[in-house]
C-alpha cells in the first residue's frame, strides 16, 4: 500500500527534488520511517525525541494530524499526506 506524500522544497533535497514521493505504512509514523528509509535524513528533519517537530506541520487529507491521533493516525493509500513547514515572523 503506497501513500503519496507531498514534500516542500526544503525538504526535496533528500527527495532528489520530487515534489511527491510515495512510502508505505498503516499510520503516519510508519510512513515516516519508510521515507526516512527510501530517503535518508528526512526522519530526522521531520521528528525529535517529543515527536513531530515543533515547526512541522503534516496534514492528512487536509486534516491537521495534530488534531486527529498525531503519529498513530491511520493512513489508507487512497489518503494525501503534505507535508508544510511552519511559517513565523513579524
Amino acid at each position: 500500500m503506497a501513500t503519496e506524500v507531498r514534500v516542500p522544497t526544503i525538504l526535496r533535497e533528500f527527495t532528489g527534488g520530487e515534489k511527491a514521493v510515495t512510502a508505505e505504512g498503516p499510520t503516519l509514523q510508519a510512513i515516516i520511517a519508510n521515507l526516512d528509509a527510501n530517503y535518508p535524513g528526512i526522519g530526522g528533519r521531520l521528528l525529535d525525541s517529543s515527536g513531530l517537530r515543533r515547526f512541522v506541520n503534516v496534514y492528512l487529507n487536509d486534516e491537521d494530524v495534530r488534531f486527529l491521533d498525531g503519529l498513530d493516525t491511520a493512513v489508507t493509500e487512497r489518503d494525501a499526506i503534505t507535508i508544510l513547514p511552519a511559517v513565523a515572523g513579524g
